[in-house]
């Protein structure tokens, strides 16, 4: 006998790096655990339109922006469970709307929560080390720490491209590439790196809905400007430079602490700090706003 197969749209709610999380009933599906938002498709009903009728029902808030974030099918013993999921982002004035029990986690906290199955890859998703390393030299990637991805900067190249293919898929899932490189990419290369970089440029031609839904963004930012169209867009985290002098850069204007900041506050997503920093700077670097750092000589 088949298992029937539900169709489930879920909210990835984001507020100043935070996500918003439940509590399931001990006599729901999956109960007594913890979880996102949402709930099942009904008919006629779209998965986005789902999802934002259980994000008014649920939380109390109404959200018209969304994104499509990713699409999961997870086997249980009773049921088959297709998730829908839609990432939007909560405002300041919505706050006081929203209904106990959910509450605020930063992501790292996200992976200690007891979430159904179903949702270990939202999870992996959604969380991402602290420490990018910028490099022209794949062979870092074995030298790399646990709590670091690294941006494999280099253009597209038949020698670049062998380079990949020698790669597990372990290696690839800490891998950056930028797109144009992605691009040339076999399917399961593409589907196991860890994330697609966007320089500026490459960003502000695109528009909403262009992004490939379940591949995880990061964008290159330099202004307020760019790192908003980045969120809008629905990406999952921003690269904003040039924070302190470099030197490879060192007459190059710079953002600064201060201005970070004040970017960082108008930004949901995780912001990665880069230009001039070191490992050392990255607690530093959290106090003005930023996820984590990025660099290439001192990371």
């Amino acid at each position: 006998m088949s298992k029937p197969l539900v169709q489930v749209a879920i909210a990835i709610l984001l507020h100043q790096g935070k996500v918003l999380v439940g509590w399931r009933h001990a006599e729901q599906h999956q109960g007594n655990k913890h979880e996102f938002p949402g709930g099942k498709v009904e008919s006629g009903e779209t998965t986005e339109h789902a999802c934002r009728r259980e994000v008014l029902e649920e939380v109390g808030i109404d959200i018209t922006d969304w994104h499509a974030f990713d699409s999961i099918q997870f086997e249980y013993e009773d049921v088959i469970v297709h998730l829908h999921l839609f990432h939007g982002i909560v405002s300041d004035h919505q706050l006081s709307d929203i209904r106990v029990p959910w509450a605020w986690f930063k992501r790292a906290e996200l992976q200690d929560l007891n979430f159904p199955k179903a949702n270990q890859a939202i999870l992996k998703r959604l969380y991402a080390p602290q420490v990018i390393k910028i490099s022209e030299q794949i062979t870092l990637l074995k030298t790399l720490a646990e709590q670091q991805m690294m941006y494999w900067r280099v253009p597209v190249s038949p020698e670049h491209l062998l380079n990949i293919a020698e790669l597990s898929v372990e290696q690839l899932s800490r891998v950056i590439v930028n797109v144009s490189l992605w691009k040339e990419l076999n399917p399961l290369q593409q589907q196991a790196i860890a994330a697609i970089h966007l320089k500026q440029s490459q960003l502000m031609q695109l528009r909403k809905g262009d992004l490939k839904v379940g591949q995880r963004y990061i964008a290159a930012c330099h202004d307020t400007e760019s790192a908003e169209h980045a969120q809008n867009i629905g990406c999952d985290a921003i690269l904003l430079s040039p924070v302190l002098e470099t030197l490879s850069h060192p007459n190059s204007d710079t953002l600064g602490w201060e201005q970070f900041s004040l970017i960082a506050q108008k930004i949901h997503i995780p912001i990665f700090a880069l230009g001039g920093l070191q490992l050392a700077d990255l607690a530093k670097a959290q106090s003005y706003g930023a996820y984590g750092i990025a660099g290439q000589r001192s990371i």
